[in-house]
């Protein structure tokens, strides 16, 4: 399909920015929902021969297509839109996570890092003193199950 260079040029800087990019599957909408240039067929199409080179990797999902980025497409865009390399998709980027704990985290607690633990004491409850006489049914006890289920017409043996 013939895409104009300023539609391609478009659709390839939103992958770009983005990292990945979604089409609904209807080739008759007049606009891509978020390029609205830029019809959805043009982002499809463009996004099918972007895929057949690798440089797309495609998931397609209740009616909805999902592109990502790959590395190799991540270095084809960076050639065709003539980026640095300093720049990256927000996908790509790793957030900024803050150097240690917020002043209100597990303060005033023994034992400052990790989750919350109980203490120990609190299981006492599930050990029995009389660990060797356990009560149970006698040996002679046979449960009867008459009526329920395929066993329902057997004579008692």
């Amino acid at each position: 399909m013939i895409i104009t260079k300023e539609n391609r040029r478009t659709i390839y800087e939103t992958l770009f920015k983005e990292g990945v990019l979604v089409a609904p599957k209807d080739f008759n909408r007049p606009a891509h929902p978020d390029i609205p240039s830029v019809r959805n067929l043009e982002v499809i199409k463009a996004m099918q021969s972007l895929t057949s080179k690798g440089f797309v990797k495609t998931q397609f999902s209740w009616q909805w297509y999902y592109y990502t980025l790959t590395d190799e497409g991540l270095a084809y865009l960076r050639e065709f839109l003539h980026l640095p390399s300093e720049i990256v998709p927000q996908t790509h980027m790793k957030p900024a996570r803050p150097q240690g704990r917020p002043a209100g985290y597990g303060g005033g607690r023994a034992g400052g890092d990790g989750a919350y633990r109980a203490p120990r004491g609190d299981r006492e409850y599930r050990r029995r003193d009389d660990a060797g006489d356990k009560e149970g049914a006698s040996g002679d006890y046979r449960p009867r199950f008459g009526g329920v289920g395929r066993g329902a017409g057997a004579p008692p043996s």
